[in-house]
């Protein structure tokens, strides 16, 4: 399936994705402790609408403030959560850097300390493993899942591979991304980013692919060196109930840059089937 093409990352989008913890755009930022982190969180106020809630895991070395497109499109319909994982954006940094399974159990509890209930579940990058993780262990948390981008491809699952693809990527992408990716390292510190990094590629992610029971669009750019096509077909062959959503024009970080395209695939992946009446 292909929605339509990417739009632009501009001076507004820029600034806003800086603002927090500064309210904007209807966004605004709290912390909760979770699992003894102060644990930052950019939600979007509850439009009223009943619509499920949406939550936005961001991926590798950066945070929420590159999915603030996205939580704008989607919160006139839904409510909207972007929490920053431990040691990223403006939560709390642990000592160490954590795996896969560590950030998906700490979803997990940040979960149960909103009281939420089954949620979609979008994860970007590194984000989507996160996801999958989660989904494959909490079942009952989700009530679907969106991969976009999803790492790690096994034909380059290393380092060198990542970096590599991602080094083609920044060429392919707005680039008023690179003063957020700039913003978000610094607060992660180059350190995490590569020993999550290093996380990333010893992750199977199949094993959890495979377990996702709920619903699920797998979304990449058409122009997406990090998720080549061959990879995003077969992450949608694994888990059980999953199609793929390709984005025209877009790369890498198609939540960003094609955030009404991404909003849309998922309103329509909640949107209540229709009923069955008699002829």
């Amino acid at each position: 399936m292909k929605l339509t093409s990417a739009g632009r990352f501009g001076l507004a989008d820029l600034r806003l994705a800086l603002a927090a913890p500064r309210p904007a755009a209807g966004l605004t930022s709290e912390w909760r402790r979770v699992d003894g982190l102060r644990t930052h969180t950019r939600r979007s106020t509850d439009p009223g609408t009943g619509a499920p809630p949406i939550v936005l895991v961001h991926g590798l070395a950066v945070s929420h403030r590159y999915l603030t497109p996205l939580a704008v499109a989607l919160s006139a319909t839904n409510p909207v959560y972007v929490p920053d994982l431990p040691g990223f954006g403006l939560t709390e940094r642990p000592r160490g850097a954590y795996d896969v399974r560590a950030h998906a159990e700490h979803l997990a509890a940040w979960l149960a300390a909103y009281r939420l209930p089954p949620v979609c579940l979008l994860g970007h990058s590194f984000g989507a493993e996160v996801v999958a993780a989660l989904a494959a262990v909490h079942p009952d948390l989700v009530r679907a899942v969106v991969l976009a981008g999803p790492t790690s491809d096994p034909d380059a699952r290393t380092r060198r591979g990542q970096v590599g693809r991602w080094l083609v990527d920044t060429l392919r992408e707005a680039p008023l991304q690179a003063p957020i990716l700039a913003r978000d390292v610094w607060d992660a510190r180059p350190w995490r980013v590569v020993a999550t990094l290093s996380h990333s590629v010893r992750n199977a992610t199949e094993a959890d692919l495979v377990r996702v029971a709920a619903p699920t669009l797998v979304v990449t750019g058409e122009r997406d060196p990090v998720v080549p096509a061959a990879w995003r077909d077969r992450v949608a062959r694994l888990v059980p109930d999953a199609r793929p959503v390709t984005v025209p024009g877009a790369a890498h970080n198609v939540a960003t840059t094609a955030p009404t395209a991404v909003a849309d695939a998922i309103r329509h992946l909640l949107a209540p089937a229709p009923a069955l009446t008699d002829r």
